[in-house]
């Protein structure tokens, strides 16, 4: 719990610098990096979650407890956010994530829709968290019978 303020910092100042490149090396295009839904706020929000809520739940079944998978954890969490970009970055930009988000909006000045992306991720994880606990609470059915 400790790790989180940094944790938190290094994704905002990432992001931040990132956001602050491109607007220097593209000053023209002033929206470059920018997550902005091409859908109602309504039904960007209900995707967000639900892509958020995906990546979490993968990330979270492949990385943690006896169940990490090491170099698969990585494919399986990365082929998770490339098909998630892949399919709905045309229709929401696929943010995913608050700080990818947040930043290129402070530095290009468009924070019309920046809740949508500040909460919906955040919705979407907190939600992948309970049923990852849900789940991981249900005993597996065993296939094997015992001889009577």
């Amino acid at each position: 719990m400790v790790e989180v303020p940094a944790y938190l910092g290094s994704q905002v100042g990432g992001a931040l610098l990132a956001s602050l490149m491109l607007h220097w090396t593209f000053p023209e295009n002033v929206g470059l990096g920018m997550t902005l839904p091409r859908v109602s706020a309504a039904l960007a929000f209900v995707w967000e979650a639900v892509l958020t809520f995906l990546l979490m739940l993968v990330i979270l079944q492949v990385a943690t407890g006896s169940k990490e998978q090491g170099r698969m954890a990585g494919i399986a969490i990365g082929g998770t956010v490339a098909l998630e970009a892949l399919f709905a970055g045309p229709i929401t930009g696929a943010s995913m994530n608050p700080a990818r988000s947040l930043a290129p909006a402070l530095v290009g000045g468009h924070l019309h829709l920046l809740w949508l992306y500040l909460t919906a991720p955040v919705l979407g994880a907190l939600l992948a968290v309970f049923a990852w606990r849900a789940m991981r609470r249900v005993e597996p059915v065993s296939m094997t019978h015992p001889n009577p």
